[in-house]
C-alpha cells in the first residue's frame, strides 16, 4: 500500500511541476515527491525548505510547525489553502495545503511549497472554480483518502481484536486471538513485542473519528486502552522484531511514538504541568498466547519509566531491576516506620537516602552521585536514622526503607 501512496503523490507532483508531500491526520510522512529538474525550461532549482527537509529525514513535523498549520483550519478544510509563511515557527516558506478527505473526513495532507511557482495556482472557492491542475490534483488526493481511509478501517479492526486479547473477558479471548492470528498470518507466529505509550490522548470532538491509531511499518496492530494509567489512557502497539532476541525494532518505534501529538495528556496535573509521556517494552515473545502478560510488562516497563528519569523515556522490562516486582504488588500503604520521611518537608533526606541504598551502601559514590561533601551525607543519614527509626547496618531495615521507597516513586498500581 505504501508504493500505492507513493504512486499517488508522483502524479500529483508530476500534474502540478512542485514536489508533494503526503503526511497522516497526525503529521508524520507517508511519501514525498521529487521535481524533475530535467526540464529545458527549469532555470533554478527548487528551493530547500527546512521544514520540509526535516519531515523527510525524521518523518515528522514539529509540534510548533503543525500548531502553525492547524490554526488555519486545515482539519476542517473542504478545499485546498494556502498558508503563509512563520520564521518563529520554522516556516520559511508558505505551502498550499489540499485536504486528503474521505466521506466527510480528514484522514491527512498534501503539501507544496508556495515557493513562486505556484503563484498563480487558482484555489477556487466561493464564486470562482479551481485551476484545472489544481482539480485533476485533487481528484488523485481523494483517492489517497480513500486509501487512507481503508486502512484505518482496517486498522482499528485489528486493534479491537488486539484489545478483546490485552483487556477482554477470558472466555471471548480464545475467539479473539484466533481472529487476531488469522488477520495477521505469518506474523502471528513472532517474534513479538509489545510497546506501552502512556499517556495517549484518543480523539475527541473534531478528532472523534480519529482513534490515534498510529501507522508505523513496525506495527501489526495496536489500540487505545481507556484509564490504562490514573494519567489517562495508553496506547498498545504489537510490534513484529526481527529476532526473538533483538528489541531494536520496538525500540525505535517507541521512540517514534513519543514524538506524536498524541503522546500526551489533554488536561493538566493538580499540581503542575501534564506528565510527560513515556514508554515501555515488554519480552519477546513467540505467538499471540502471552500477549497479556506482556501487555503488564509494557505497561510496568512504562509505569517505571515515569517513576524514574533514568530510565526513560523508553524503558525494556528486562531493564527496569526491582520495578519489575513492585509493579505486580497492589496498592499498599507505605511502611509506617518510613511514613514520616515520605512527608513533601523531607524530600531531600528521601533521594539521600534511596541513593545511598541504590549505591550499596558506599558512601563515596553517593557523596558523588549527589554532588554533596560527605559529612553533609552522614548528616543526612543519621536525620534519616532518627526520623525512621530505622538502622542502615541492618539488612533488613536497609531492605524495607529501600523498596518502600521505591514502592513510593511508583505510585499507585496501572490497568
Amino acid at each position: 500500500m505504501r508504493d500505492d501512496y507513493q504512486q499517488l503523490v508522483d502524479e500529483i507532483t508530476t500534474v502540478l511541476r512542485a514536489p508533494a508531500t503526503l503526511e497522516n491526520r497526525d503529521f508524520a510522512l507517508i511519501a514525498f515527491g521529487a521535481q524533475d529538474s530535467d526540464d529545458s525550461d527549469d532555470t533554478e532549482e527548487p528551493a530547500l525548505d527546512p521544514v520540509r527537509t526535516r519531515s523527510i529525514l525524521q518523518r515528522r513535523s514539529t509540534a510548533a510547525v503543525r500548531a502553525w498549520f492547524e490554526a488555519f483550519g486545515i482539519a476542517r478544510a473542504q478545499a485546498p489553502l494556502r498558508i503563509p509563511p512563520d520564521p518563529a515557527a520554522g516556516v520559511f516558506m508558505g505551502r498550499i495545503c489540499l485536504p486528503v478527505r474521505h466521506r466527510g473526513v480528514v484522514h491527512g495532507y498534501v503539501w507544496l511549497l508556495d515557493d513562486g511557482h505556484l503563484a498563480d495556482l487558482e484555489l477556487g472557492g466561493p464564486g470562482g472554480a479551481p485551476d484545472p491542475r489544481l482539480a485533476r490534483a485533487m481528484e488523485t488526493t481523494a483517492r489517497i483518502g480513500a486509501l487512507l481511509a481503508a486502512e484505518a478501517r482496517a486498522g482499528e479492526e485489528l486493534g479491537e481484536l488486539l484489545r478483546e486479547v490485552l483487556t477482554g473477558p477470558p472466555a471471548g479471548r480464545d475467539a479473539a486471538r484466533a481472529g487476531l492470528g488469522a488477520a495477521l498470518r505469518g506474523a502471528a507466529d513472532g517474534p513479538l513485542a509489545l510497546v506501552a505509550v502512556v499517556p495517549w490522548t484518543p480523539g475527541t470532538g473534531e478528532d472523534a473519528d480519529h482513534p490515534g491509531l498510529p501507522h508505523l511499518p513496525g506495527i501489526v496492530a495496536a489500540c487505545v486502552l481507556p484509564g490504562s494509567t490514573a494519567a489517562g489512557a495508553g496506547l498498545a502497539a504489537l510490534i513484529r522484531l526481527r529476532t526473538a532476541t533483538a528489541l531494536d525494532p520496538a525500540r525505535a518505534t517507541a521512540e517514534q511514538l513519543l514524538r506524536s501529538p498524541r503522546a500526551t495528556t489533554a488536561g493538566s496535573a493538580p499540581d503542575g504541568p501534564p506528565p510527560k509521556a513515556a514508554a515501555g517494552v515488554s519480552a519477546p515473545r513467540r505467538g499471540l498466547e502471552e500477549l497479556p502478560t506482556a501487555w503488564q510488562e509494557a505497561l510496568a516497563a512504562a509505569r517505571a519509566a515515569h517513576a524514574d528519569a533514568r530510565l526513560g523515556p523508553v524503558a525494556e522490562w528486562s531493564a527496569i531491576g526491582p520495578y519489575r516486582l513492585l509493579a505486580t504488588l497492589p496498592a499498599l500503604r507505605p511502611d509506617a516506620a518510613v511514613r514520616p520521611l515520605l512527608e513533601p518537608a523531607h524530600a531531600e533526606l528521601a533521594r539521600t537516602a534511596e541513593t545511598f541504598l541504590d549505591c550499596a551502601g558506599q558512601a563515596g559514590r553517593t557523596a558523588q552521585r549527589l554532588g554533596i561533601h560527605r559529612q553533609t551525607l552522614y548528616y543526612r543519614l543519621s536525620r534519616v536514622r532518627q526520623l525512621t527509626g530505622l538502622d542502615l547496618d541492618a539488612g533488613e531495615d536497609r531492605l524495607l526503607l529501600h523498596m518502600t521507597l521505591k514502592a513510593a516513586r511508583l505510585g499507585p498500581p496501572w490497568r
